[in-house]
């Protein structure tokens, strides 16, 4: 009933298995999930012309706070044994399919996905969205604790191929401009366009 849409890419904790189950219809020349006809998921890959501006987004995210496991809920309910083992306070896991989903990285295909629609309006758009920072701007944050991997490379190389005004993130959980370009968004709301 509220009188805007609320769009949002994905991060890297969402329940994939429930997001991807929602229809996925053509909106604003990208395709979407549609929560409700207000609250669409802009899909991996794809560019939307809001306002007369270009936007391509990405979302997805490694998880950085499993270091000490991926524990699988059907394997015998072996997992809630070893979950009670665990000292909630000082471990880091996440149980498959209830706080972990394997989509939390991209496919092939929706990295595919992506270069062909960017291809396809010459690596020209105004505006880049995603969940996760490009793997050099990773590096110049000192983000340590987010480690490089086949996506930070993949934004890494769109980062280098495709001509844009500015990038906007989210995974780092902080709202810092990164010269010229970067923004990394947390609390703050950031109008894109005026």
């Amino acid at each position: 009933k509220r009188p805007y849409t609320v769009l949002f890419i994905d991060g890297n904790h969402e329940n994939f298995d429930r997001l991807y189950k929602y229809p996925v219809k053509e909106w604003k020349g990208g395709k979407v999930h549609e929560i409700r006809p207000s609250v669409l998921h802009l899909m991996r890959g794809e560019i939307f012309e809001i306002c007369d501006k270009k936007i391509f987004t990405f979302g997805g995210a490694s998880s950085h706070d499993i270091d000490d496991g991926i524990l699988y809920m059907d394997e015998d309910e072996q997992w809630r044994k070893t979950a009670r083992q665990f000292d909630l306070e000082n471990k880091m896991y996440r149980i498959c399919g209830l706080s972990w989903w394997e989509q939390e990285l991209p496919t092939e295909a929706e990295m595919k996905n992506g270069f062909d629609n960017l291809k396809k309006h010459e690596n020209k758009v105004d505006y880049i969205i995603s969940h996760t920072p490009p793997a050099s701007i990773i590096a110049e944050m000192g983000q340590g604790l987010y480690a490089q991997d086949y996506l930070t490379n993949y934004l890494e190389e769109i980062k280098q191929d495709v001509e844009y005004e500015k990038w906007f993130f989210g995974k780092c959980h902080i709202d810092k401009h990164i010269p010229v370009k970067f923004y990394a968004v947390f609390n703050n709301v950031t109008p894109l366009i005026k």
